[in-house]
């Protein structure tokens, strides 16, 4: 028995696996240095076996109940691409004169903004989401309904950050009307269309975030974001070890 259950052990379980120091200072790499590209895009075409690993880095993110909800629409066709730039355009027209109500400064900025690169990317890809994939029961999706959304984000960010490793560019469209981006792409009205996603090699890629460098919006220091046990319940560093100690990393993130 105790031979078997020692089988059964090596069977299921992972071999010890460290990362050396290199490697994890990789991984920190890349997710510091991830960016959302608009107007960058080169037409080289990204080769199947860079495209096959960043799908494939998608395809293992984790996702509730083991349901993998997603489907990975690959699009190269240019009328297709010019379809859903048009839904783009509409969506964007609207946005400017919301924000056109709001302020009118910032109307102006928004218009300024390059927000897509749907046409100049060599390779669109749409995230999708099959809520009803593996039937309307599932683990871990009982009290929270929308768990199988999430899980398809979290294969968009597993996408994002292989694709900066392999040094393509990403830009994720969000300016489009859900009904009009289906229709664009013959989706089932079941399907949620998670994220319209730019690739494609690019020019360069900026040290800060687009937005941020526009002026729109700073990113926010992280030990303001920091609750503990409840809601609105904050701390000084002088009165928790690891607000001072986020506030001694602030520039981790500007190292790499």
């Amino acid at each position: 028995m105790e031979e078997q259950a020692d089988l059964h052990q090596k069977i299921l379980h992972q071999e010890d696996i460290f990362f050396t120091d290199d490697e994890r200072q990789g991984l920190y790499k890349t997710v510091f240095n991830r960016r959302d590209v608009r107007g960058q895009f080169k037409p080289d075409p990204i080769p199947d076996d860079v495209l096959s690993r960043i799908l494939y880095a998608a395809h293992h993110a984790p996702s509730v109940g083991f349901m993998q909800p997603w489907n990975f629409m690959v699009i190269r066709s240019e009328d297709v691409k010019k379809r859903v730039h048009g839904a783009f355009s509409d969506a964007n027209n609207a946005a400017a004169k919301l924000f056109d109500k709001q302020d009118r400064e910032k109307g102006e900025t928004y218009r300024s903004l390059k927000l897509e690169g749907i046409l100049e990317s060599p390779v669109n890809i749409c995230i999708t989401c099959d809520r009803s994939r593996t039937g309307p029961v599932v683990v871990g999706r009982t009290a929270i309904k929308t768990m199988d959304l999430y899980s398809s984000v979290c294969a968009v960010e597993n996408l994002w950050l292989a694709a900066r490793a392999e040094g393509v560019g990403v830009g994720w469209v969000s300016i489009i009307k859900q009904k009009t981006l289906q229709e664009a792409l013959g989706m089932p009205a079941k399907i949620v269309p998670i994220a319209y996603l730019c690739l494609g090699y690019v020019s360069h890629f900026y040290k800060k975030p687009e937005l941020e460098t526009a002026g729109w919006l700073d990113r926010a220091p992280l030990h303001e974001l920091l609750y503990f046990d409840q809601w609105g319940n904050t701390k000084t560093s002088a009165e928790d070890s690891l607000v001072s100690q986020i506030v001694e990393d602030q520039a981790f993130p500007q190292q790499w």
